[in-house]
């Protein structure tokens, strides 16, 4: 791996160190996962003051926020500030799917402004061109569909989202078959659509070397993206989802031959009782690559709190092989998301990070957890709210008895202090 691509040995060769510092890795074991495709580093040298972000177990598990402008809400000073709050909230990459408006110039900014790692879905900006003329969204060649990859490889973005293991079989069980909801993936549904318009193979799979080439030149991580995803439970594991990821297995595979970093997109919505099968399954089929997944959403009846069904998924989904946790917020399902939806959702994936993460019995998150316990022991409210994932909503829910040794649930009655004088 390093020794095809120099992009990915010169950001590894500058943040080694702080990478081994911060996850508590041997550099030896960073270098093995990286060259064996179980751990990808995500930076791209044109991303300025980028900080690498190391992804895949036994390294930490990451979230990453979506945010972006869609065609009825289109602010571009606001995703800028949603941006700023998923940095502050902990966000460790942030994903623009911005869908309106001047895409290159927001992608900009945003490159400009966060050092985080900064992904994309290509296919939007290509589908918005055609869109702003009132033309089909499929109706762009794979040669503009490439010349927007390489201009934003370029620009300085870190990973794409890429639905290359979408196939015209995929497409068809996934619409003719016993589907309850069909495909709920905006590019897959595109690319679906090209191809029936077209009578062809997904041209992202076709031409995959040719995306490699450009991947490779910038190091950008490829995401391979899940276009046939479940977004109903009801069709949580069937033919249509399982043949898109055998080919990302494939794909991906590939993708590490070639010298470029790969990670898998997975589900979606997922009932409780399927989540560790489907995980399981997904990093079998992949050769253990990265795992990127959205939620799973374990219920499909909590809009308003789709950021709690996916925590709860999303920390099963840690406590078996899951590497990257995309966020949801309470806007999930129903509107673009506000400030607040923004920070929650991060808050919300970094407990289900925490949560999986005590479950594999990971020691940093064992000592956190121990560490908080003996605090609310000693009644220490300065360590307990500095080892809260959320510290500053640990203080503002105390204010109005911060001067007071115990909380004001339980007042004079608290049992720790009773026991203890």
């Amino acid at each position: 791996m390093f020794s095809k691509n120099k992009a990915l040995k010169s950001i590894f060769d500058s943040s080694i160190d702080e990478l081994c510092k911060s996850e508590g890795l041997s550099k030896e074991t960073i270098i093995q996962g990286i060259e064996n495709g179980t751990m990808v580093l995500l930076g791209n040298p044109n991303h300025k003051d980028v900080v690498p972000t190391l992804i895949g177990q036994p390294a930490k598990v990451k979230v990453n926020a979506n945010i972006g402008t869609s065609p009825f809400k289109s602010d571009r000073a606001k995703e800028m500030k949603k941006l700023d709050t998923a940095w502050k909230a902990g966000a460790h990459a942030v994903m623009d799917l911005s869908t309106d408006g001047d895409l290159d110039g927001i992608r900009v900014d945003m490159l400009t402004q966060c050092p985080l790692p900064l992904g994309t879905v290509p296919i939007y900006a290509m589908a918005q061109q055609y869109v702003a003329r009132d033309e089909d969204p499929a109706g762009f060649t794979i040669e503009e569909l490439l010349k927007e990859l390489e201009k934003e490889a370029e620009q300085g973005v870190d990973f794409m989202t890429l639905h290359c293991g979408l196939t015209r079989r995929g497409a068809e069980w996934a619409l003719n078959g016993d589907r309850l909801l069909g495909i709920v993936s905006r590019g897959g549904s595109i690319l679906a659509r090209w191809m029936r318009d077209h009578d062809a193979e997904n041209p992202l799979l076709t031409n995959y070397d040719r995306i490699l080439e450009i991947c490779l030149k910038h190091n950008v991580t490829l995401s391979l993206g899940d276009g046939l995803r479940p977004g109903a439970g009801a069709d949580a594991g069937d033919a249509a989802q399982w043949e898109e990821v055998l080919v990302l297995g494939k794909l991906a595979k590939r993708a590490r031959e070639y010298g470029v970093q790969a990670m898998i997109e997975g589900p979606g919505h997922v009932p409780m009782h399927l989540v560790e099968a489907q995980i399981r399954g997904i990093k079998a089929a992949t050769y253990n690559a990265p795992l990127y997944v959205l939620g799973p959403l374990v219920t499909d009846s909590a809009p308003g709190y789709d950021h709690i069904a996916g925590a709860i998924g999303g920390a099963i989904a840690v406590q078996n092989g899951v590497d990257f946790l995309c966020y949801l917020t309470p806007a999930e399902h129903l509107t673009l998301p506000e400030i607040d939806d923004v920070w929650n959702g991060v808050k919300a994936s970094l407990v289900a990070a925490q949560c999986g993460e005590v479950a594999l019995g990971r020691p940093d998150a064992v000592k956190r957890d121990a560490d908080i316990s003996k605090a609310r022991m000693d009644l220490d409210w300065d360590s307990i709210a500095e080892l809260a994932i959320d510290p500053a909503l640990a203080c503002a829910r105390r204010k109005d008895h911060k001067d007071e040794k115990e909380c004001a649930m339980c007042g004079k009655f608290c049992a720790v202090r009773m026991l203890s004088e």
